[in-house]
């Protein structure tokens, strides 16, 4: 417990409509432990998220910073840094 910010946790809970059809978490608590379950990483740059999905297998080399910003799995954190969810 404790790896994700406050921060990182309410912009998931706000926002996770935009990675699943139907509400995963119904509170912080609930958002906290789903982000732990499934291992969603904070990563500081747009860059990282590149090498990160790159890692994971995923095609993103012809992809723009804009268009990687936009993946559903992808929440911009109001600091700056980027939560993956691969859910």
């Amino acid at each position: 417990m404790g790896e994700y910010t406050e921060e990182c946790i309410s912009t998931f809970l706000m926002n996770q409509g935009q990675l699943f059809d139907e509400p995963v978490a119904e509170n912080y608590d609930e958002a906290e432990a789903f982000l732990e379950d499934c291992l969603a990483v904070v990563v500081d740059n747009l860059d990282d998220v590149r090498a990160y999905m790159e890692e994971e297998g995923m095609d993103v080399e012809e992809m723009s910073d804009a268009e990687l910003e936009e993946q559903s799995e992808v929440f911009a954190l109001p600091d700056g840094q980027y939560l993956i969810v691969m859910g």
